[in-house]
């Protein structure tokens, strides 16, 4: 047997508590009403637990969840499958390191995908450095391959992609910090709600703070999708813009963000951009339980605070 095969998880117990710890945070923070949400964890190279369908997220219990193959087959489980699995899956197959997804509806940043308004960059450090550009996948009736398919343009090198009209999806390397992306997204787009209601524009970061935050990044280990876009302006939410298409979302709430040189523009950059340098972890592979409180540390001092 080849040595790089897992072995299946699907009768793992604590895989399963820890999938019903998550529901009953997102539960709690107002993330899922009702029986909204769903929550997968790679167990195997064909096997993913999963939450069931019409079950409120903050009162499952372990035997509640089932599994399923990379198809979306149910192989495992007293209760049937969410019909949204296959967005997990598309999800996972698109990016191997993925191990967790977790979909949910937080009211804040699924104002944003209501309006379709882009979430501004260049503003918050800790955002910066852990976020990056927040893509807004496509409209698609939820529950088929089609719905399914809208985020995988718009993976490269982020961690959470909102849904428009829907919701949010983010993904890591294990259910916690899956989760940990869609809480910092939410509170961000609070902030920015708030910030809005005081009546006065943004105060976008100058450039030579931004490009500070960025070089951060890429020196602390994380991927973000201006390391893969050329040409792509530092603050302009167009990283993604191969993805859009001709649908490039554009900024209506909020003061139009400064132009400033892309990433992949900075002097010794290859004329097709700068890549992600050799070692680099992928997005999300990063134990960010041991690294928040430094990260957060060389963020403020790098402001001079």
């Amino acid at each position: 047997m080849s040595t790089n095969r897992w072995n299946s998880g699907i009768n793992d117990r604590k895989l399963k508590e820890d999938i019903c710890e998550i529901g009953r945070r997102v539960y709690n923070k107002g993330f899922a009403a009702a029986n909204d949400g769903n929550i997968t964890i790679r167990v195997g190279e064909n096997e993913v637990l999963c939450s069931p369908t019409m079950i409120c997220k903050g009162f499952m219990t372990p035997d509640d969840i089932c599994a399923v193959d990379m198809e979306g087959n149910q192989i495992a489980g007293k209760r049937k499958r969410t019909s949204e699995v296959l967005l997990h899956l598309a999800i996972m197959k698109e990016r191997p390191d993925v191990k967790s997804v977790v979909h949910c509806h937080p009211p804040h940043a699924t104002a944003f995908a209501i309006a379709g308004e882009p979430i501004p960059q260049c503003i918050l450090p800790e955002i910066e450095v852990f976020m990056g550009e927040v893509p807004i996948a496509p409209y698609e009736t939820p529950g088929g391959q089609d719905f399914a398919n809208t985020p995988v343009p718009f993976l490269k090198g982020t961690s959470c992609v909102i849904l428009k009209n829907h919701g949010t999806v983010s993904f890591g390397k294990n259910v916690e910090e899956a989760y940990w992306k869609t809480e910092i997204l939410d509170a961000y787009c609070r902030m920015l709600i708030l910030t809005k209601q005081l009546g006065k524009p943004i105060e976008y970061l100058n450039e030579e703070k931004s490009r500070e935050l960025i070089d951060l990044k890429k020196k602390l280990g994380f991927d973000d999708p201006r390391f893969h876009a050329e040409d792509c302006d530092l603050c302009g939410n167009s990283a993604f813009r191969e993805g859009y298409k001709e649908n490039l979302p554009q900024t209506s709430a909020f003061n139009a963000p400064p132009q400033y040189p892309g990433y992949s523009n900075e002097p010794g950059c290859a004329p097709n951009g700068c890549q992600t340098p050799d070692g680099l972890a992928a997005a999300g592979s990063v134990d960010q339980d041991a690294l928040v409180q430094a990260i957060t540390d060389q963020v403020m001092a790098s402001l001079g605070k």
